[in-house]
């Protein structure tokens, strides 16, 4: 009960309510008007209570001198010579100045419950003998079967558990029956779909998303790869404290400093009017202001541009970045298929002509890449022909009957089995386009391979300018992916980064950016998946892309590019690095204002409501120059 008093005389409520009888002290004062009572008692009490009880406590609980151990001693001496006026706006400016920094720092903490929802909670487990149902046939109930739903808990490693089309794998394993497609983009960040079968391994977490399959339980329970995920992230979350003001820190001498000096000046001159004032211009309000006032002008200015800054510490190590590590799928490229290249081998068949055809025999598929196909023709107002003996083998490819020929469409090795041959024009146009990490899907016709349809995520295009801006401003830039090493070196060689690390998983993404840092450097890392949220919340600063990104992301990053717009990286760099500048300008402009202000004091040339009303004067160009930074352009 008693810790809840300081927080609401503290509300923003309250202190409007101080400041309003402040306003009216001053109006009283300066009409000279009597009055029974001293409308300045309000304000004192209202931005006193919190001061005092947090002096209390940081000095006899947490063993600590505090900026509000000094406040409270010049605003009780200032009582003592009755001068409330000066007593009262000590306390309402430094009101002012912990709302304005608390409306800074708040930050949502709610994503760590949506990563452990993406755990599943139960699993079918089958006997040992059923699996051989799945493997050859694809059809997870040909023969006897023994299986249950069994909460996740009871599943224990080398049990065997059948997933279905559509549903979450819910432990790490290895698949023993079956061949499928797996949405990895929750682990590795992949934009495609994994082709997997037997012998390879399997992730808790990702999504099964053609062909039923049977898994041999490796790990599960707090050692499977999501629970892995969701470790790092609160791990990261607790390594990363708080900001502390600056005035906070240098409290420890500015109190005994000021004690002194107002000290020494009642043993020289025996005014004790001097001593307070000594008291009270030593109060550090523009100081508090200084950092608060210019990070809310910061943070308001980035979100007329479309950037979301979570809080002032995050603004203040944003201007402190020397590297931006960026994730590809959905930061640099858009994270969706196209179609990008349509090749052809038969000189009877135009560019337009194999793609009706591959998408006429993709017309029934469930593959994204088929369905990117299929969209791509229609799009482009191509008339898909009916077909028959449609038949699909996951991880491979599908055959179809289009016009009495059979038209095969998958990977090279579907095509080799089913008697198609590749000569080494097709295997050449292979190589190229994998090596440009493009996905690609072999055409044949009548056992004669007739093309190559090739699909690819793309670039964004404001990459190339954004990167070359990072670069021209000394700022490095590198690439960290779950994507293969051939995808990422394409995709970074186009962006014009240089240092690439592929095939990472979400821990090996945390490692490299810790081992980074260990070299002193300041690691931005953007990101929009949930695989990238341990590594967003590792690095120095995370920034999440907004529209795109999993809130997942957006609520581990520490900025968030409404609209995905990865071009305003550029423009957040320099507003953050402005920023920084003028807090530490303001810090020293105030300080300077103070010690001007206490030499005036020792002279008798102010008084405690002038010397209060003077160094308030670095208050108010604090907020000036706050203000004007807000209005600055920087885009």
């Amino acid at each position: 009960m008693i810790k809840q008093i300081p927080g609401f005389f503290a509300s923003l409520k309250m202190t409007i309510i101080g400041g309003v009888f402040l306003a009216a002290s001053l109006a009283l004062m300066i009409t000279k008007a009597a009055t029974p009572f001293d409308p300045a008692w309000v304000t004192v009490i209202i931005c006193g209570i919190p001061l005092f009880y947090s002096a209390v406590t940081g000095l006899f609980l947490e063993k600590q001198i505090s900026s509000p151990l000094l406040i409270s001693i010049a605003m009780i001496a200032s009582i003592v010579i009755g001068e409330l006026f000066a007593a009262g706006e000590v306390g309402f400016i430094m009101a002012i100045g912990a709302i304005l920094e608390d409306k800074t720092v708040e930050r949502a903490k709610k994503g760590i419950k949506e990563l452990i929802s993406l755990a599943p909670a139960t699993g079918r487990r089958i006997t040992a003998g059923s699996a051989n149902s799945v493997n050859g046939a694809n059809n997870p109930h040909n023969g006897v079967d023994s299986e249950e739903i069994v909460p996740i808990g009871q599943v224990a490693a080398g049990d065997l558990l059948r997933i279905l089309p559509g549903e979450a794998i819910p432990v790490d394993g290895e698949i023993v029956s079956g061949s499928t497609s797996v949405d990895q983009a929750i682990i590795t960040g992949e934009s495609l779909p994994v082709d997997l079968s037997i012998g390879d391994n399997v992730y808790c977490g990702t999504i099964n998303r053609f062909g039923a399959i049977d898994v041999r339980a490796t790990k599960v329970g707090e050692d499977s790869s999501l629970q892995k995920l969701i470790r790092l992230v609160r791990e990261a979350e607790n390594n990363k404290a708080p900001m502390q003001r600056i005035v906070d820190r240098w409290a420890a001498w500015l109190v005994p400093a000021a004690l002194a000096i107002a000290i020494v000046t009642w043993l020289i001159t025996r005014d004790t009017i001097r001593a307070v004032t000594v008291l009270v211009v030593f109060c550090p309000c523009a100081l508090a202001l200084a950092t608060p006032t210019s990070i809310m002008a910061a943070i308001g200015q980035a979100a007329k541009y479309g950037v979301i800054i979570k809080s002032g510490q995050a603004l203040e190590r944003m201007g402190k970045v020397d590297c931006i590590a960026f994730d590809k799928t959905g930061t640099l490229t858009h994270g969706k298929l196209v179609v990008s290249d349509i090749i052809s081998f038969n000189t009877e068949l135009s560019e337009e002509n194999l793609l009706q055809l591959a998408a006429s025999a993709e017309a029934l598929s469930e593959h994204p890449l088929g369905k990117a196909i299929v969209l791509h023709a229609k799009e482009r107002g191509l008339n898909l022909q009916s077909t028959a003996d449609f038949q699909m083998i996951p991880g491979k490819g599908l055959s179809a009957t289009l016009n009495g020929s059979t038209v095969l469409c998958g990977n090279s090795a579907y095509l080799e089995e089913n008697g198609a041959s590749l000569g080494g024009e097709v295997v050449a146009a292979l190589e190229k386009l994998r090596s440009q990490g493009k996905a690609a899907i072999l055409v044949a016709r009548n056992n004669q391979c007739a093309g190559i349809v090739a699909l690819s995520d793309t670039l964004r295009d404001t990459v190339k300018n954004m990167v070359s801006e990072l670069k021209a401003a000394h700022t490095n830039t590198v690439l960290l992916t779950g994507d293969h090493r051939q995808t990422a070196e394409y995709f970074a060689a186009e962006a014009g980064i240089a240092d690439v690390y592929a095939e990472l998983l979400p821990e090996q993404k945390v490692a490299k950016i810790q081992e980074l840092q260990n070299l002193n450097r300041q690691i931005c890392m953007i990101g929009d998946g949930v695989n990238d949220a341990p590594a967003l919340k590792t690095a120095y600063v995370g920034v999440a892309m907004g529209s795109r990104g999993s809130d997942i992301a957006i609520e581990a990053s520490d900025i968030a590019l409404m609209g995905d717009d990865i071009s305003k990286i550029p423009y957040l760099k320099r507003l953050a690095t402005a920023t920084v500048k003028l807090i530490k300008f303001n810090i020293t402009m105030s300080m300077s204002i103070n010690i001007a202000a206490i030499v005036l004091s020792t002279l008798a040339l102010l008084n405690p409501i002038t010397g209060a009303l003077v160094h308030n004067v670095g208050s108010v160009l604090v907020v000036l120059n706050a203000a004007l930074l807000y209005e600055r352009k920087y885009v």
